[in-house]
């Protein structure tokens, strides 16, 4: 079965926030587009939310507007959201325990950035045996600067994606990964059921309270 996965589509890396990437409304649409399709299918939909921990952090800081998840892709009541304090979703969140309890065999990937969440948390996905189809039109990054040369960041894009694809993810468009999605029949949503496994804690959000799985790290 599978699941998609929408990492780190918060309100700082857009416009007016403290870290805003190049471009980031259109992959949010196309992650939109996706989590739709999922929602009708009655597919698995987890987010992935980062929470900065780090002395020095200036963007993503816990109780901040910033951290919030977009509106674009915000969680509905029944739907996880794994919290993460470093760039790999799989490091210290319970991730691969609550797919392998929801029966999640393939992993559909999309966020930010890709140059760093999305890049790590994919190849994590490997080691967990998790087949990927990641969806390079429902990402986004920044431009970046290496030995004083500016590289762009549709070229940092560009990049990362052709380093992922083969050997650790299928790379799709999301309308292509959206026409691949088989429909559940009625009654076949058991895992949805399920939602005690996802914890207890809840993350307000200005719409809406969703569920919280959130292994504190270590």
């Amino acid at each position: 079965m599978k699941a998609l996965i929408i990492i780190d589509i918060q309100n700082d890396y857009f416009p007016g926030g403290r870290f805003p990437l190049v471009n980031p409304e259109n992959a949010a649409d196309r992650a939109s587009a996706a989590l739709n399709a999922f929602r009708q299918a009655g597919l698995p939909v987890i987010h992935v939310q980062h929470i900065n921990t780090h002395p020095d952090a200036t963007f993503f800081l816990s109780d901040t507007s910033g951290a919030d998840i977009h509106p674009s892709v915000r969680a509905l009541p029944d739907e996880p959201v794994v919290i993460k304090h470093v760039p790999n979703s799989f490091t210290d969140t319970g991730l691969a325990d609550l797919l392998n309890q929801l029966g999640v065999t393939e992993l559909v990937i999309c966020g930010m950035m890709t140059h760093m969440c999305i890049d790590t948390s994919v190849r994590a996905a490997k080691d967990h045996k998790f087949p990927v189809t990641l969806l390079h039109d429902a990402c986004a990054t920044r431009d970046l600067e290496f030995n004083k040369t500016p590289i762009p960041a549709d070229q940092v894009q560009a990049a990362f994606m052709a380093a992922l694809s083969g050997m650790f993810a299928r790379l799709s468009t999301t309308d292509e990964a959206i026409a691949e999605l088989t429909i559940d029949e009625p009654g076949d949503s058991d895992t949805k059921a399920d939602n005690a496994y996802y914890g207890s804690a809840a993350i307000s959000h200005p719409s809406s309270t969703v569920e919280r799985f959130d292994t504190p790290s270590t």
